[in-house]
């Protein structure tokens, strides 16, 4: 023989009748082709297979797959196996079905051990599994190579931070077993949903590990070779249970990992895999026919027959108990595997392969996912801006009165241009008077006047028919002049802001339009969301629709104050809408996907959740939020998936940022010799075993507002899901989206920082996390975030179940801060405060808790005890989320309690840091009452530009008019009090009092 060539017959399986190929010709040693591999090029062969017709129908190939498996190494095995001694046969094996249900082994034999020292080479050929190959190179599978990867992207067991050192150890000093062998199965269209099935109701696969000593046979002496074969026995049997659930994830086709080696127990194999029968013990009959020749393959085929023979009556027991689908008594022997235990001593582990041609599991596309979303809510592209209108009208009018302007100027300088010259500054009032009396008449006997009045009333028809939309004749003469009124003053302002375009070198004195921009509506109606002023909250929302209607962030936030007083029709309308403007943005999809869950129409969730994690796959609460849509499925598989990802997409993101943080601060660690970065991730354990899906019933009948857990929540005691994932011990500040848990009273509100004085305000808006102690953060807190922060309170109660349930996550402060902020929205004041006692316990120092405290003492009508804790609040180093309203309501304690000093202190810290109506409110009745006048009416006009429809800013205002001794003044501001419907009886009855001492304020005197 010169030389042996490897043809790969696969093309056969997929549907070819006949191709050509050229394949390497590899000399066996000996052969004369043997000197031709230093310098010459290799020998080649020209191979064509045909056949006559294909092997498999289209149908076929469209329903069957094709498993390839491959076994990489065994390493850090037991200290036992040694290179010298007897010759030893090391083998893998496992069972896949391959015809119909029929299983059909996967044998790799010929294991090589080294004794380490080095780590195995990557990339690395793979190699066919066929024992009549000699000529060195040709067991190599062309394009098929070995070429690891980052252990953290693994599915085995050994893929954790803490494993990463035994790895490393193992790979590179320990002994190994080293086979890189890949065999493949043709599984037909019956065996691949036999496959499927197995994996559901089994999830872990039994690989099996033995090795056995080889001894070729003498020929033409049966007697002692079946001595020989009584002799010897199966040794080292270990197991290997692999995860097969990977593989029923949708699009999933290969799966690699590590697993570790446990001894073979039947009672545990049985229990675990739910599979009696050994593969090396039970029918290692079915090897022996093929292998009667003697050598490698021979030799171990008898020794495990030989085995098999000895433990017939086992195997039969085994047969019976499987049928009847209770595992038997078996014999002591099988029950105690000292040789297999040397495996878990040692810390052996696999490294294995499984990859289908095709996934069990077929994926959506993302083209059908946006087509899908595209079909349910159509694009809208945004609206072309045009000047018309109202807008047209007013700028219309602008450019005639600049005309005008200019026309009057010009005539005024024919006349008088000399004179002024002449006399410049010098020229007295009574010489402008002069002019203006000639002026006039020369306008009126030119006809200018007339032509000028004509050119103005083209302006004005159109300003009274499109900003006043009055087209038709008015009922009644009083309406016409009130009409007339109204447009007049705005004809005069805006003939003001004209010839101030005009001459803008001219000095200004009238006061400038205060205008609040959309982050201050925003937080405006925040502050009415907390006031329960849900009222006034509506209006800054459609304020701001109002102002940018192809905004997305306004449709959201409207659509979140909706869920907030329960209108989920409305909240629906208001998400999709902000979803057809930009049909990419993540939170308008997982919103819609919130809400279709919410209206229990679960088709269309699903497509908006699985568009979110196609367009975004780091995003971690896209893939937590697929997870519960699937428990609510009850599809374990699916929501193990899901969870899986968003804990791996939040362990990349913990270290990137960690990495990042390190950078900037320069306290990169770089070790002296390599110089690698030092990370210091917190460990991360993934707990094996099935998750029971948590049933949760969401509440079907609106109530109040403020109600929207009632009937909802289950005690958690009863929920009997676990988590299967890694939480991961992070300071909150390495996360930007780490943030405290919001609520009504602790809601993160983003607005952008700006250069006037709302700068300040961030810090409430983007509460900064306090850094007292360490929190752990999970997927489930970073959903629940979320939630709080739109208000989807029907969700989060489920989400904290699987905080409470999850390694590491579990109670913690932030937990039970949640869960008191739930209470507290329903007005559940006894299990808000037993939550935060909790909570306090974990973490004393935490301003948020006390802050909480001071809300749920508020809220209760115990003001002391709430003035003690926002007083305890205000006293940390670090703010609390909130500080906002612990000012406002601080400071109103101590307005009740006639404290006005402090509560001026407060109230000027409040205004400095978010400036509101509110806030200047409660610094002028602290300066009104100080005898402040002057402050106090600065600080009530300050309340009153930013909401001039609050009745108390009114009040004090008219209170301040009648001390200043301004009579129309007081009587605008009573008559404003009045007709805004002031509540406060006890303020309205100081105002009559004090203008009947001064004798003025009230019209109806």
């Amino acid at each position: 023989m010169l030389g042996q060539a490897v043809v790969d017959l696969l093309p056969l399986l997929e549907g070819e009748s006949s191709f050509e190929m050229m394949v390497p010709l590899h000399p066996v040693p000996g052969s004369p082709l043997e000197p031709l591999q230093s310098g010459v090029k290799q020998c080649s062969l020209q191979v064509k297979i045909s056949v006559v017709e294909p092997l498999l129908t289209a149908a076929q190939i469209l329903g069957s797959n094709l498993l390839k498996a491959t076994l990489e190494a065994a390493y850090s095995v037991p200290e036992s196996f040694v290179p010298v001694g007897p010759v030893q046969n090391y083998m893998v094996g496992l069972q896949v079905p391959s015809v119909g249900e029929k299983d059909s082994p996967i044998f790799f034999k010929n294991g090589t051990l080294k004794l380490g020292g080095e780590r195995e080479p990557v990339p690395r050929p793979k190699k066919w599994p066929i024992a009549n190959i000699v000529a060195p190179g040709a067991n190599n599978i062309p394009d098929a190579f070995i070429v690891g990867g980052p252990y953290e992207e693994e599915e085995g067991e050994l893929n954790h931070p803490e494993d990463k050192e035994f790895r490393n150890q193992s790979e590179c000093i320990k002994k190994r077993i080293i086979w890189d062998l890949e065999s493949r199965r043709y599984l037909d269209p019956t065996a691949v949903v036999s496959f499927q099935k197995r994996i559901a109701d089994c999830r872990l696969w039994p690989v099996e590990i033995t090795r056995v000593p080889l001894i070729t046979a003498p020929k033409g002496k049966a007697a002692r070779f079946d001595k020989a074969e009584d002799e010897n026995q199966l040794s080292f049997h270990g197991v290997a249970y692999v995860n097969m659930v990977p593989l029923l994830y949708p699009g999933v086709k290969r799966i690699r990992g590590a697993f570790r080696v446990y001894p073979y127990l039947d009672s545990v194999v049985y229990e675990k895999t739910k599979c009696l029968i050994s593969l090396f013990r039970d029918t290692g009959h079915h090897l022996i026919q093929n292998n009667r020749i003697g050598g490698i393959n021979s030799s171990l085929s008898k020794t495990v027959a030989s085995k098999n023979l000895k433990e017939d009556k086992i195997q039969a027991s085994s047969i019976k108990s499987q049928g009847s689908d209770t595992p038997l008594e078996m014999e002591p022997s099988l029950n105690h595997n000292p040789e297999g235990q040397q495996y878990v001593d040692a810390g052996t582990y696999i490294v294995l392969e499984i990859q289908l041609n095709k996934a069990l599991v077929p994926k959506r596309m993302p083209e059908e996912l946006a087509r899908r979303v595209k079909e349910m809510i159509p694009p809208r592209p945004p609206l072309t801006r045009r000047t018309g209108g109202a807008q047209k009208a007013v700028s219309g009018y602008h450019m005639q009165i600049k005309n005008i302007s200019r026309a009057i100027l010009d005539e005024y300088y024919r006349m008088f241009g000399k004179q002024v010259a002449r006399l410049g500054s010098d020229m007295d009032s009574q010489t402008l008077e002069e002019q203006k009396c000639q002026l006039n008449y020369e306008l009126n006997c030119s006809g200018k006047y007339f032509a000028f009045k004509e050119q103005l009333k083209h302006a004005v028809v159109k300003i009274v028919r499109e900003k006043y939309l009055k087209t038709t004749p008015f009922e009644s003469q009083e309406e016409l002049q009130t009409f007339i009124s109204e447009l007049y003053v705005f004809l005069v302002d805006q003939m003001h802001v004209a010839l101030n375009q005009t001459m803008p070198d001219d000095v200004q004195d009238a006061a400038s339009t205060i205008h609040t921009s959309s982050d201050q509506l925003r937080f405006f109606a925040f502050e009415a969301e907390v006031n329960e002023n849900f009222d006034m909250a509506a209006v800054y929302y459609e304020e701001r629709l109002v102002r940018d209607s192809q905004n997305l962030e306004h449709w959201l936030d409207y659509g979140a104050f909706c869920l907030l007083t329960e209108d989920n029709i409305k909240a629906q309308k208001c998400f999709r809408k902000a979803l057809s403007l930009n049909q990419n943005h993540i939170h308008s999809l997982l919103l819609c996907g919130v809400m279709a869950v919410l209206m229990e129409n679960y088709e269309q969730a699903e497509i908006f959740f699985e568009d979110a994690t196609c367009l975004e796959p780091t995003n971690v609460v896209a893939w937590t939020l697929l997870g519960l849509y699937y428990e609510i499925q009850n599809n374990d598989i699916r929501m193990e998936m899901a969870f899986h990802e968003a804990f791996k997409q939040l362990h990349a993101l913990v270290l990137q940022t960690q990495i990042t943080k390190e950078k900037s601060t320069g306290a990169v660690e770089y070790a002296e010799e390599g110089g690698k970065v030092e990370s210091s991730v917190g460990p991360c354990r993934i707990t094996s075993g099935s998750t029971t899906a948590i049933k949760v019933e969401a509440p079907a009948e609106p109530g109040a507002p403020l109600s929207v857990l009632d009937g909802f929540v289950e005690d958690s005691s009863k929920l009997q899901s676990d988590c299967q994932e890694p939480v991961l011990p992070v300071q909150s500040q390495d996360l930007a989206s780490s943030q405290k848990p919001s609520n009504l009273f602790v809601k993160e509100t983003p607005v952008k920082r700006e250069v006037s004085k709302y700068q300040d305000s961030s810090t409430f808006l983007h509460p900064t996390p306090y850094g007292v102690s360490q929190t752990p953060t999970t997927i489930f807190m970073e959903t629940i975030r979320f939630l709080m922060k739109v208000n989807a309170i029907q969700y989060v109660h489920r989400v904290l179940a699987h905080e409470l349930l999850c390694p590491q996550g579990g109670p913690s402060c932030e937990y039970y801060l949640v869960l008191a902020q739930t209470h507290l929205l329903k007005k559940d004041f006894a299990k808000a405060e037993e939550y935060l006692q909790q909570a306090a316990q974990m973490d004393y120092l935490n301003p948020d808790v006390w802050g909480v405290k001071g809300h749920l003492y508020f809220l209760s009508g115990n003001h002391a005890e709430a003035k003690a804790c926002y007083e305890r609040t205000i006293s940390f180093v670090v703010d609390a989320s909130d500080m906002h309203f612990i000012f406002l309501r601080l400071g109103h304690i101590y307005l009740e309690e006639k404290q006005y000093e402090k509560a001026k202190r407060i109230y000027l810290q409040a205004c400095k840091r978010s400036p509101s109506c509110l806030t200047w409110l409660g610094l002028g009745i602290a300066c009104y009452r100080l005898e402040e006048i002057t402050e106090a009416e600065d600080a009530l006009s300050e309340a009153n530009a930013l909401n001039n429809c609050n009745a108390e800013v009114w009040a004090y205002l008219a209170l301040v008019s009648l001390k200043a001794a301004r009579q129309l003044e007081a009587e605008q501001a009573y008559k404003y009090t009045m007709k805004l419907k002031l509540k406060d009886e006890a303020l309205l009855a100081e105002i009559h009092t004090l203008q009947e001492t001064v004798g003025f304020g009230n019209p109806s005197f």
